[in-house]
């Protein structure tokens, strides 16, 4: 059974003990109601650190004042057990009042240019809330590896800037993302999906496999292949399409030919439900690698 610290001290000083004693550190950052995205990151640090944190924690800091904050899902018993079956010695889960003890927070982390595009488009305010949070579990923890997953692409690039910049002793680690037998990227927001929006959510990945199929068969143009993955996201009158970018993967500058590491990027409202997903391409010439995540009947 995993350790419960709900203190930012206790955590820093079970870190510490554990390189001590010249364990490595794994950090799972999570905001809970486990899934098997999280868990696949849980397994990834299990199978390369000594001492593995994951820590649950709904951060009001990235929610927008319309956003989803009340009713974002939470089983903190259900995620305790996700934690021991996968062999996790610590849960990290405090209080806002712990990690913020005043709230807003005087100061906040920025990450220019990463967060201007995409969800930063919509959600103004966001990725701060991101970068502060995970700045200050990279503070607590101290040095170690942090397990993040792709389907948060956006999120995964602006972390690793953050990282590099701040010099921070902090190895990011981007792990796949997993998806359910139908294609439809694992998330914890898939819980607010009735029967019927479940149904039809798996559209939004045949829509970027679409677009693989586009690149794959020599279509080069960015703004062709975000035409052909609204089209077919549009022909279904249930999804609402707030963007279908293409993306460098790295920068997440906007591209206008593909080569190199490619993000095609896309985020859906099924009902009210904003879902997101990508697939990650390496395009060099007549070559192309799509990275379409794990776990669906392919």
């Amino acid at each position: 059974m995993p350790v419960i610290i709900t203190t930012v001290a206790a955590l820093r000083a079970a870190c510490s003990a554990a390189r001590s004693e010249g364990r490595s550190v794994g950090l799972v950052p999570t905001m809970g109601y486990l899934h098997d995205g999280h868990r696949s990151l849980m397994r990834a640090a299990r199978a390369e650190c000594d001492f593995v944190v994951t820590t649950i924690f709904v951060n009001p800091l990235q929610f927008g004042p319309t956003e989803d904050l009340d009713r974002y899902p939470r089983d903190l018993e259900g995620d305790i057990a996700a934690c021991r079956d996968e062999g996790v010695d610590a849960v990290f889960a405090p209080t806002v009042l712990e990690l913020y003890p005043q709230y807003p927070p005087a100061t906040t982390v920025h990450v220019a240019g990463l967060t201007d595009a995409l969800c930063g488009s919509s959600r103004p305010g966001h990725f701060d809330g991101v970068t502060t949070i995970v700045a200050k579990l990279f503070s607590i923890a101290g040095p170690c590896r942090a397990y993040f997953g792709r389907k948060d692409a956006q999120q995964l690039a602006v972390i690793t800037r953050m990282a590099a910049d701040l010099d921070l002793a902090v190895d990011v680690i981007g792990c796949p993302l997993v998806r359910e037998h139908d294609g439809l990227a694992r998330s914890s927001r898939n819980a607010y999906l009735d029967p019927h929006q479940r149904e039809v959510a798996p559209a939004i990945f045949a829509a970027l496999r679409a677009g693989v199929d586009a690149v794959r068969a020599g279509a080069r143009s960015a703004r062709a292949l975000e035409a052909i993955v609204t089209e077919r996201l549009a022909a279904h009158p249930e999804l609402r399409v707030e963007y279908a970018e293409v993306r460098d993967a790295a920068t997440i500058a906007p591209i206008e030919r593909l080569e190199g590491q490619v993000l095609l990027a896309v985020a859906v409202f099924c009902g009210s439900t904003r879902l997101i997903d990508n697939v990650a391409l390496r395009v060099s010439g007549e070559s192309v690698d799509a990275d379409l995540g794990i776990g669906w009947n392919s």
